[in-house]
């Protein structure tokens, strides 16, 4: 008889849409060759076969083992009619908060980058009103209370004729603490805007793009050579003390080999508390995305990560129990330019469960507490400071005094943004990085860019609503 087992192991049913048309279609979850993929067939364009992953234990840990309660926002902000993702909003059936939270407040930028997910650049001119602003501000307060993470986004914010108003606006609300995601044109060029953007600190940090250390790699992805902005930026940030995050955009074959470089850099840069790094989405101007060249997953640039620098080991860098399936993290003791890793002393059923003792030095119910913050990408990063004070009290071998701060916090993050490839309605209604909306609607950042930005929504999405999907 002829052999009848088919080539791989099953694992999983989904709910995707078709990267073509975007309506929703079935697909399965399969182990083949060591690697995840998601098989799925649209009835009008045929079958897709994309990679979700490359380490299938480490897939398998994210659904299997770092599942833990969700945290719902105060209130939903729109009906369930259609059905996931056509009810974004957040909907009743949207199963976490926000975490972290876009303010755009401008679609101008001062760079036209060919992968920018909004589109933005020196041709649009519309900058948010002062009035909309503290709208959709509001509507963030009103879905968390007392928000942990808003960054304000563009387009490139720092251009807004309004800026340092929108910042003082910012801080009149209970927000725990404020980023300002720019491209660092503006801090490197003008060192009166950049001292008074010092004085929003504590409770202010910058999200500085740093993609490369390579003249072709930039180019590539914003279209200009920006290696003598980023260093004068930093720089400036590090004369001034200004807390900065440094995030990369991960292209397959262009600046995947810089990973561990760049963490190694960022070690030495005082101002810098950690590296995030971002796999392209197939959003906005990618309309040239190939998937099978240019697609990164998480556990690709998490292998890279292990791979191209000594910072981390395998047990440093785990799934964050929130949203395991898109987001990594790390944590570390930055001191004189050298991390000491502190993830692998966190067993997971610590960040999972809560309320066991599972190890002796976390026998402290308060200590507990702490090691959840400092594991939340949903607290600020002063908590997360107090709780790495904590934690470290406990650990052997690592002494510690009073003066530890946010300045000794490290972290890598890796953030895997889903896209019409990578689609899963399972995935999807765990996603707690949000923007909001100008109606003041909150939207998962993933089916923003696939269906709610600018005139998607009529163009894309009501098509397929009226159709039944």
């Amino acid at each position: 008889m002829p052999n009848r087992i088919r080539p791989y192991l099953f694992y999983d049913v989904a709910v995707s849409i078709c990267s073509t048309c975007f309506r929703k279609v079935e697909g399965k979850i399969i182990f083949q060759n060591d690697k995840v993929f998601m098989v799925k067939r649209c009835p009008e364009h045929g079958w897709e076969k994309v990679l979700l992953a490359d380490d299938v234990d480490y897939y398998r840990r994210c659904r299997e083992v770092f599942i833990k309660p969700t945290e719902m926002p105060r209130r939903f902000n729109t009906k369930i009619t259609w059905g996931c993702p056509y009810d974004c909003g957040l909907c009743p059936d949207h199963q976490q908060h926000s975490c972290v939270t876009l303010i755009e407040i401008t679609d101008s930028c001062n760079l036209r980058c060919p992968i920018c997910y909004a589109g933005s650049g020196p041709e649009h001119a519309k900058f948010r009103s002062l009035g909309e602003i503290e709208r959709m501000l509001d509507a963030v307060v009103r879905n968390e209370g007392q928000p942990d993470v808003v960054q304000i986004s563009g387009g490139e914010p720092t251009i807004h004729p309004d800026f340092f108003a929108v910042l003082d606006l910012a801080k009149t609300m209970p927000i725990k603490h404020l980023m300002v995601n720019t491209n660092g044109i503006r801090i490197a060029q003008d060192l009166e805007f950049t001292e008074r953007l010092a004085d929003y600190q504590p409770g202010l940090e910058v999200y500085l793009q740093f993609d490369s250390f390579k003249r072709d790699a930039l180019v590539e992805l914003r279209g200009a050579d920006m290696r003598r902005i980023r260093e004068q930026a930093l720089e400036r940030r590090n004369q001034l003390g200004i807390s900065t995050t440094l995030v990369v955009t991960v292209k397959r074959g262009l600046n995947d080999d810089e990973l561990g470089a760049i963490v190694d850099f960022a070690l030495e840069q005082p101002c810098v508390r950690g590296v995030t790094f971002q796999p392209i989405q197939a959003a906005g101007r990618l309309d040239q995305f190939d998937p099978s060249r240019h697609r990164l997953t998480l556990t690709e640039v998490r292998r890279r990560i292990l791979e191209q620098t000594d910072v981390f080991a395998p047990e440093d860098l785990i799934p964050v129990p929130c949203h395991p399936d898109s987001l990594a993290m790390g944590y570390a003791l930055k001191q004189h330019g050298s991390a000491t890793p502190l993830t692998r002393f966190i067993p997971p059923e610590m960040l999972i469960e809560g309320g066991r003792n599972t190890i002796n030095f976390e026998q402290d119910t308060s200590l507990q507490g702490a090691v959840f913050k400092l594991f939340a990408t949903n607290h600020s990063p002063e908590s997360q400071a107090g709780s790495l004070r904590d934690l470290l009290r406990c650990l052997p071998n690592i002494s510690v005094g009073d003066d530890l701060s946010y300045a000794n916090v490290f972290r890598v993050l890796i953030v895997q943004f889903i896209d019409a490839w990578s689609f899963d309605v399972r995935s999807i209604k765990k996603t707690c990085i949000h923007i909001v909306h100008p109606d003041g609607r909150l939207i998962p950042f993933d089916t923003y860019n696939l269906f709610y930005r600018g005139d998607l929504e009529q163009t894309r999405l009501t098509p397929l609503r009226l159709a039944g999907g």
